[in-house]
């Protein structure tokens, strides 16, 4: 088994949790590296629903090693609410199958606040942040003035967080909003610290041995492409490179370890937040969400809903080098008579094969449409490629042309048994 990197090619909520859950299978080792609990990866094995944040998927299956890098941003106490709502499902996380970089930066309850504050602020401007701190806390990291998950074992860890949290009222107060319950936090960090101690190590460490004794990796992207800080719809984006590049730095990895790179897609594409958005159809977003789709994992909102856009993917291929897409909710397209996909945009007169930098002129381009025609029918049965109807074979082989990179499986449900293979 080669190793291999997840990666969404879109806004987030590709699929990329059902991706690596069918891939694990085959390999030993999934590993996350960047981010933090604001993704939200839904996995739904054998009729039970798991929605993961901090964790890699690969937890769900037994005997499989789940390793959270340096370069996530860790709320302790979240992460150990899902590690104990994972255990009332029945899977247990013991600290020999989760490993956690002694070096990912701490989320701490002054992130969340200003994280909260900030978006307010904004006004008709904000972003789309879920709020739960994960900016704020990047940002401390650039400035280095952030703490790392080794600080939490530290002897003045509470005396450092109660400055923390008191420097962070004094701006609170001043804004008219609610401050923290500073004792109450300081304890619940305490608390944490001594449940998470076992599953924090070096992780660079374990990894570079693993790579020695010829183990497979599987890295685990968060978000999607077009919410890179770099790459994506800048500045609705995260704070973190979601792309494959920051698999790399974040997990201390080096680049000629990577072997194969699967972007994931859905059939068509969705984005929760603020933002320019060239393919977004509210008729076809109400069909989905008529239909109980896309709702956010992490959030609950209504994803905004569009159609497939060749543009944002080919750049897409180009920034993640791509070998190999991954293409879900392809069941989501059943019901329609025809299906528009999004070939190039037109922008002041000028044809864009390639996306603009700017959000501002993203938001004014015309999406310029091929239309396929639909098949009409349920395919939530199928279980290989070959059993799909033939338009639907019509609608991946058009999109590889497309793209120059083929399509190797395909999601027609959201359970396990529910991805087809050559």
């Amino acid at each position: 088994m080669p190793n291999i990197v997840i990666v969404g090619a879109q806004w987030g909520d590709e699929g990329k949790g059902k991706i690596v859950d069918y891939l694990t299978d085959q390999t030993e080792i999934v590993v996350r590296a960047q981010g933090g609990n604001n993704a939200g990866h839904t996995v739904i094995s054998e009729g039970t629903k798991y929605v993961l944040h901090l964790i890699p998927s690969g937890i769900l299956w037994p005997n499989k090693t789940c390793v959270i890098g340096n370069g996530v941003v860790i709320d302790p106490v979240s992460l150990l609410e899902e590690i104990d709502t994972l255990a009332k499902q029945g899977v247990t996380v013991e600290a020999d199958r989760l490993l956690i970089s002694n070096r990912a930066h701490l989320v701490l309850p002054s992130h969340r606040a200003m994280d909260a504050l900030n978006e307010s602020s904004r006004g008709d401007e904000k972003i789309g942040t879920t709020k739960r701190g994960i900016g704020p806390a990047y940002s401390d990291k650039i400035d280095r003035s952030g703490l790392r998950l080794h600080e939490l074992f530290e002897d003045n860890f509470s005396d450092r967080l109660n400055q923390n949290l008191t420097n962070c009222n004094e701006l609170l107060e001043a804004a008219g909003v609610e401050t923290i319950d500073v004792a109450a936090s300081v304890t619940a960090y305490a608390e944490a610290a001594e449940r998470l101690r076992p599953f924090v190590c070096d992780t660079i460490g374990f990894l570079h041995q693993a790579l020695a004794d010829s183990r497979s990796l599987l890295f685990e992207g968060a978000q999607g492409t077009y919410l890179d800080v770099d790459f994506g719809t800048y500045p609705f984006v995260t704070s973190s490179n979601t792309t494959s590049g920051g698999v790399c730095t974040g997990s201390g990895v080096p680049p000629q370890r990577i072997d194969k790179v699967v972007g994931v897609i859905k059939a068509y594409t969705t984005r929760v937040g603020e933002g320019p958005f060239p393919t977004e159809d509210d008729g076809f977003g109400d069909v989905l969400h008529g239909m109980g789709r896309e709702f956010g994992a992490t959030t609950g909102r209504e994803r905004r809903c569009g159609w497939l856009d060749l543009v944002l993917l080919r750049y897409a291929t180009y920034v993640n080098g791509i070998d190999e897409l991954a293409m879900t909710n392809l069941d989501g397209l059943d019901g329609l008579d025809e299906i528009p996909i999004c070939t190039h945009y037109e922008l002041d007169g000028k044809k864009l094969d390639l996306p603009p930098a700017s959000a501002a002129d993203l938001q004014r381009v015309k999406p310029v449409y091929k239309t396929l025609p639909g098949w009409k029918t349920s395919i939530e049965e199928a279980r290989h490629l070959a059993d799909l109807p033939e338009k639907a074979r019509e609608y991946l082989d058009y999109v590889t042309r497309t793209t120059g990179v083929p399509i190797t499986s395909v999601g027609v449900g959201p359970d396990r048994t529910q991805t087809l293979v050559d």
